[in-house]
């Protein structure tokens, strides 16, 4: 009996390592080691520890037990959650530990959720286990398993609420704990009252005919953009809404009484008097968030410092129990917030000057265009840092919720920023990108760096989140790099084969160069990209690497479930349909193509306002950047002077619409023609197929085409009737609307 005690003692120490650097957790595919709990575990204790023993066993192949802790105990012990060790750590919430004691290994954080988070960094930071996405994790294998013996890590993450706007995180909550993000885009808020609550609480349909006054006063009438915020009946209405959701949902402890998403804000007498007071049009908003917050003393009551509001007021302080949620949407992104965007980084130390509670919504993607490419990368880490540094607890990284540009490495990197602003960036990108693209890894890293030292150069690029890739067809999407680009991912395709789920992920990588590409050939031009060539025979023809370029498009985006090409919710089908229509045009002959242009009408600000937009071949995608002419607030009317007398018998022209930018299809367009460019006969009216309202589609194409009789012409008048101003419904009421209109073809 002594001896076999002896040889237990022996083993004890030739597993453990008792007196050297390490502990041997496991070794040579045996442990002395069981996963201790507390005696009455939380759930989220037990998943940690279920977490623990599961990657413990891939690694090494030996699942140690997992035990509670007022059982009788033997061995050495991992101590998982709020057990006696964890008890006498003085561990802050929030906070984990990572730590040796003697023989045992104690993993606990300040709360449940913190404890699960310590299991994935001990798995992370000591076992080199990776978590790339819901699908690609990598786990080291090996027969034993050690840490070092003196192991006494803590930490306190700085934000302590950590959203990234991803669907990786929304739909796979495993993974969100794996990189420490929540589940949801509003955690902890009323479900139904996240942001822009305002027309919620005080519905337009309810009361603007009946109480007009509720809503805000802009020239001389009332709108229902937004309240009118010294309106004690408003206050009324606002504070029972309130109060009956919180009954509804007694479980949340924050919710919005905050701004619509628009600039109409109300100039009434009283609420100018405020807004004069303090400087800000913030003043009424904080004094009427204020005189509701006070109502609900055990609850956060969160409001906007957004767009018109983003100025802190000079005197009035937030009440302890408000929110304010300070918003970067304006912000250039192709550098750091703290060297492009200064007035925000001040906005950020006023408002910390009146309060604690911040909570930032910052951005991440470009809205307009999720698949484009989009070199802000290199300027996350500096604003995390920035946001960090000025005390804000809560952060809201909106990326695009749909897959965009490098998804999942967009969104692990900023998760990992968000746990930790101070870790080396290029070295989790390097991690990133060998562990997720293996042997492809070189040619990607190589399209990130070129893409953002080619931004760094160009001091005035203003990289905009409604921005467009066209904007950038002469810096870092000219044609050169783009060949340049579709080479290293060609390269990485051919580095990777045989590995068909790497290629997967190569594909939706090289999805936005395919995008870049598609947009650049709206362009037509034969030097660089073109959508039309000529074969052998002279004759015309789609080009062949066009078509390679968008069936590659279809089939990622189905394999990948990208769905949608915009917030606007302007889908990848509606997209493909109409490059489709856009290849038709393209290759029907044109006589308008290279004619003189004269407008009769003052064009505004796109396309360089130059009239011979309308007749030079290119062609205008789903943003307004790219190959439209636009015109605010007045009609478009054009003659086309055609190069020679010719026999025409068709007209089109394409407009865009785009709802929540005050862009709409004209009310009608009508065409005529003249000999001698004085005398103009009429062809005749086409008119707006879909006209607007509430339920219009947001982004959306529309052709006015006309067919007639064949006459002779030289001139052709082309007049688009515009609805002027945006209607009361519109969160633009009262403001100038704009029509854009693209090539203008004539046979």
């Amino acid at each position: 009996m002594k001896n076999r005690f002896l040889l237990f003692i022996a083993a004890l120490l030739s597993l453990s390592g008792c007196g050297s650097s390490e502990l041997k957790l496991i070794q040579n595919e045996n442990s002395i080691y069981r996963i201790v709990v507390p005696g009455n575990p939380d759930n989220l204790e037990l998943k940690a520890a279920g977490e623990l023993q599961k990657y413990l066993a891939e690694i090494s192949g030996v699942e140690l037990e997992v035990v509670r802790e007022n059982e009788t105990l033997t061995g050495y012990k991992i101590y998982v959650g709020n057990t006696a060790p964890g008890k006498l750590s003085n561990i802050r919430k929030d906070e984990i530990l990572i730590k040796t004691q003697a023989e045992d290994v104690v993993i606990a954080g300040g709360d449940p959720k913190s404890t699960l988070y310590a299991v994935y960094t001990f798995l992370e930071n000591f076992l080199d286990c990776r978590f790339y996405s819901p699908q690609a994790e990598v786990i080291p294998k090996s027969e034993s398993v050690a840490i070092p013996g003196n192991t006494d890590y803590r930490y306190l993450p700085p934000v302590t609420t950590r959203t990234v706007h991803s669907r990786l995180y929304y739909e796979n909550h495993e993974f969100a704990d794996k990189r420490k993000s929540t589940y949801k885009a509003f955690p902890r808020y009323v479900p139904s009252a996240g942001v822009h609550t305002f027309h919620r609480f005080v519905p337009a349909d309810k009361y603007l005919k009946s109480n007009p006054e509720y809503f805000a006063l802009r020239n001389g009438r009332r709108i229902p953009t937004q309240l009118c915020l010294t309106n004690e009946n408003v206050l009324k209405i606002v504070v029972g809404q309130v109060d009956s959701l919180l009954k509804e949902y007694p479980d949340a402890d924050v919710i919005s009484v905050s701004q619509d998403d628009n600039t109409q804000y109300c100039q009434c007498d009283n609420c100018k008097a405020i807004d004069d007071r303090e400087g800000s049009p913030s003043g009424s908003v904080i004094e009427f968030v204020n005189q509701v917050a006070r109502e609900f003393p055990d609850k956060m009551i969160s409001t906007l410092a957004y767009q018109y509001t983003r100025t802190a007021p000079r005197r009035i302080k937030p009440e302890k129990n408000v929110l304010i949620t300070l918003c970067s949407i304006e912000c250039d992104r192709s550098a750091p917030i703290d060297e492009k965007c200064t007035d925000f980084a001040k906005d950020l130390t006023d408002w910390g000057k009146l309060t604690d509670n911040i909570r930032i919504w910052d951005y991440t993607t470009q809205f307009t265009n999720f698949l484009a490419p989009f070199p802000n990368i290199h300027t996350i880490k500096s604003n995390i840092e920035l946001f960090r540094n000025n005390n804000a607890k809560w952060i809201f990284e909106q990326h695009s919720h749909h897959p965009s540009e490098l998804f999942e490495l967009r969104s692990y990197l900023t998760a990992k920023l968000l746990w930790d602003p101070d870790i080396d960036q290029d070295s989790i990108i390097s991690d990133f990108l060998h562990g997720y693209y293996e042997e492809a890894a070189p040619y990607i890293h190589n399209y990130i760096t070129t893409v953002h030292d080619e931004i760094k150069k160009e001091s005035d690029f203003f990289l905009f989140l409604y921005g467009d890739p066209s904007q950038g067809f002469k810096s870092f999407l000219r044609p050169e790099l783009l060949k340049q680009y579709d080479q290293w991912y060609e390269e990485a395709e051919k580095a990777i084969a045989g590995k068909p789920e790497v290629l997967k992920r190569v594909r939706r990588a090289r999805i936005s160069i395919d995008y870049a590409i598609l947009e650049a050939a709206r362009i037509n031009d034969p030097e660089s990209f073109a959508m039309v060539s000529a074969n052998d025979k002279g004759e015309r023809q789609i080009s062949e690497d066009l078509k390679t370029r968008l069936s590659r498009f279809q089939e990622t985006c189905e394999e990948g479930n990208i769905t949608l090409m915009n917030e606007m919710r302007y889908s990848v089908e509606e997209y493909l349909s109409a490059y489709e229509n856009t290849l038709s045009r393209a290759m029907g002959e044109n006589t308008a193509v290279g004619s003189n242009v004269k407008l009769l009408q003052a064009p505004k600000k796109y396309a360089g306002e130059d009239p011979q937009t309308l007749t030079d071949g290119a062609f205008g995608g789903a943003n307004f950047y790219a190959n439209w002419l636009g015109f605010e607030g007045n009609d478009l009317e054009c003659i086309i002077e055609l190069n020679n007398e010719s026999e025409i018998n068709h007209i089109s022209s394409d407009y865009l619409q785009v709802v929540n930018h005050i862009v709409f299809f004209p009310t009608d367009v009508t065409y005529y023609y003249s000999i001698d460019g004085i005398s103009y006969s009429l062809l005749g009216k086409t008119n707006n197929k879909r006209p607007l309202s509430k339920k219009s589609k947001i982004n959306d194409i529309q052709s006015f085409a006309l067919d007639f009789s064949p006459v002779t012409a030289r001139y052709v008048k082309v007049v688009a009737n515009s609805m002027k101003t945006a209607p009361d419904w519109h969160h633009g009421a009262g403001l100038p609307c704009w029509i854009f209109v693209d090539e203008v073809i004539i046979r």
